[in-house]
């Protein structure tokens, strides 16, 4: 089944956190000192925020699926949908390891489309890098995603985020 993906940028998380445990009447599914991640039933919705640098407000939305079988055939939707799609495999991001699909709708909002297969330790791979963006993304910047790829960054093709 899947499960929408909903990221934002937030500019103070300890008084998002709490605006959201009220909202979401339970405490996050996974809390950090940069990050947090509400893994909601009804709705079911993967709601993430993070404080890691880009302006305040919806970074990217999304689909979680359960297996790398479904992600491969939304990857085909995706496909068929028009838009670049930049894969990342192993991609560690957000405390989680995945894999990824990354592009843009027509307006240019991100969507990424991931499975994700176990915990990681930080919220991106540092020696990586974010597509030279650092640590304050992990979500690819809509240029990377408007032209297909095949540098190692963690938001275009290897380790990666949320």
């Amino acid at each position: 089944m899947n499960r929408f993906h909903v990221h934002l940028n937030v500019a103070d998380l300890a008084s998002s956190i709490r605006f959201y445990n009220e909202l979401f009447a339970m405490p996050p599914t996974v809390q950090k000192a940069d990050y947090a991640k509400w893994m909601l039933d009804d709705p079911r919705i993967n709601f993430a925020i993070s404080n890691t640098g880009r302006a305040p407000g919806v970074d990217h939305l999304g689909l979680q699926v359960d297996s790398r079988e479904e992600l491969t055939a939304l990857g085909r939707r995706l496909d068929a949908a028009g838009g670049t799609v930049a894969p990342e495999e192993a991609a560690v991001c957000c405390y989680a390891q995945s894999d990824k699909l990354w592009t843009a709708d027509p307006q240019g909002t991100r969507w990424e489309s991931f499975h994700t297969f176990g915990d990681a330790t930080t919220y991106y791979d540092a020696e990586i890098g974010c597509a030279g963006e650092g640590a304050a993304a992990c979500a690819p910047s809509p240029q990377i995603v408007a032209k297909p790829t095949t540098a190692s960054s963690c938001c275009a093709t290897s380790s990666t985020c949320c």
